[in-house]
């Protein structure tokens, strides 16, 4: 079963390319009914429980989720996607989508593989870690597609894209089933989940998460190694304690980016 109509996928890389780099706040694109609807459902079938997996649990004032990167070890319906995501006919749909060449995937998807985030959970506005912990190459792309289907918008969960000053979300993509969002990662691209979750309890906001990274990267664009660097938004609470965690975060080494599931 094929997960991809490649011939849909390349003709929509061609049109979306223009839109893709004058995007606002920085380059990304958000395509909807993206992959294959049956091999898609049936990943959400089998998407693993908290008991099933060992889950990376995060759980503190900046962040609350759950992340598994160890894709060898899931039910084959979402390995495939996976695999999919690393191969070379996927890369190729990015590379005319973005305008980046020499896309390299990351066989071990550090930061990525399943993302789960349980009701009350968020993940506050925040630039990736921009080199990989063993490779060193520098990270370029973000992709995500989600898994939550018959997704309301009083649920909440959308992703956030924020301009450069931290004045305000720019565009808010609700989680919905079989969307995909693909934006450029640098230090000014700011995103994440801030407002808790507001899903029932039971449900969860799912995702599949896969990063790519090229040698090298524009010379505007470059900075001294760095972890997830969170930022602070108007209406967030002042408080020294979350200023000293945000600090602390986005200076850690990049050896420890290993266990930096941002």
């Amino acid at each position: 079963m094929e997960l991809f109509d490649y011939e849909k996928l390349m003709g929509l890389a061609e049109k979306t390319h223009s839109q893709y780099l004058s995007a606002s706040p920085f380059p990304h694109a958000v395509f909807d009914d993206f992959a294959n609807l049956e091999a898609l459902k049936r990943a959400v079938q089998e998407f693993p429980t908290l008991e099933k997996v060992a889950w990376y649990k995060y759980d503190n004032p900046l962040e609350r989720k759950l992340a598994m990167p160890h894709v060898d070890l899931l039910p084959t319906s979402l390995r495939m996607f996976f695999l999919e995501f690393n191969s070379g006919r996927f890369v190729q749909f990015l590379e005319k989508l973005t305008g980046i060449s020499g896309l390299i995937p990351d066989p071990k998807f550090n930061g990525g593989g399943l993302h789960l985030i349980l009701p009350g959970g968020k993940l506050d506005i925040h630039a990736d870690y921009n080199f990989h912990p063993e490779t060193k190459l520098d990270r370029r792309l973000n992709v995500l597609l989600y898994l939550n289907e018959n997704w309301k918008e009083t649920y909440g969960g959308h992703l956030e894209l924020w301009d450069s000053m931290m004045t305000k979300a720019e565009k808010k993509i609700l989680p919905l089933f079989n969307r995909m969002a693909v934006f450029s990662t640098s230090d000014g691209s700011l995103h994440g989940h801030p407002e808790p979750l507001n899903c029932p309890e039971g449900s969860s906001r799912k995702s599949m998460a896969v990063y790519y990274y090229t040698n090298g990267r524009p010379e505007a664009e470059l900075s001294a190694p760095h972890s997830t660097m969170f930022k602070k938004r108007p209406q967030d609470p002042e408080s020294q304690e979350l200023d000293e965690l945000r600090k602390k975060r986005g200076t850690r080494r990049v050896a420890d980016l290993k266990t930096d599931k941002s």
